[in-house]
């Protein structure tokens, strides 16, 4: 495991599930790892017990309410395929799960597709929307792309900060659906 000393001092505990599944020199969470922003584990023990995961099935969406807890405990991405994902979630992974609301990717690989974030725009969104908004951005600046996911996803971005929690989140996003507002 990496040594956390070395990581940001002024940012959340970050940490990775890596399940080994993508091309290293693309992998967006590696990266993240090797600038030492993440932590990057490869089992499930090692994930922090009272961190928030972001798992894609979870019926609670991520809020700003959630600020406390990742400030405290971290937060956890899981680096996988979608198949691979539910087979690690199902098992004993530890932590409260949130998904995340409806956001576009601006990752070269699924620019412009609802959802299909790599892991360091899921982390740079949840940090966004719990109030992390510099450290969101100094996540996201050491990609060629990073500001991309801002400009994209701004709107999106400065209605769900200002959401109290998960229950209001889940309605904006229905009230942007419904309206096709996306």
């Amino acid at each position: 495991m990496e040594n956390e000393e070395h990581l940001h001092p002024d940012f959340p505990r970050l940490t990775i599930y890596h399940a080994n599944q993508c091309d290293p020199k693309k992998c967006s969470g590696l990266r993240l790892k090797r600038r030492q922003y993440a932590r990057v584990v490869t089992r499930t023990r090692f994930l922090p017990k009272r961190a928030i995961v972001l798992n894609p099935f979870a019926e609670i969406a991520f809020s700003p309410a959630d600020k406390e807890r990742v400030a405290n405990f971290g937060l956890v991405a899981l680096d996988c395929s979608w198949e691979h994902a539910q087979k690690v979630l199902k098992g004993h992974v530890k932590g409260t799960s949130r998904c995340l609301p409806v956001l576009l990717a601006a990752n070269p690989v699924n620019y412009g597709k609802l959802t299909k974030l790599s892991t360091a725009e899921a982390l740079a969104a949840a940090l966004y929307i719990g109030g992390f908004t510099e450290q969101s951005k100094e996540l996201l600046s050491i990609f060629t792309w990073g500001h991309s996911f801002f400009e994209i996803n701004s709107r999106l971005l400065d209605i769900y900060i200002n959401a109290k929690d998960s229950a209001e989140i889940i309605e904006m996003q229905n009230q942007l659906l419904k309206n096709n507002n996306l």
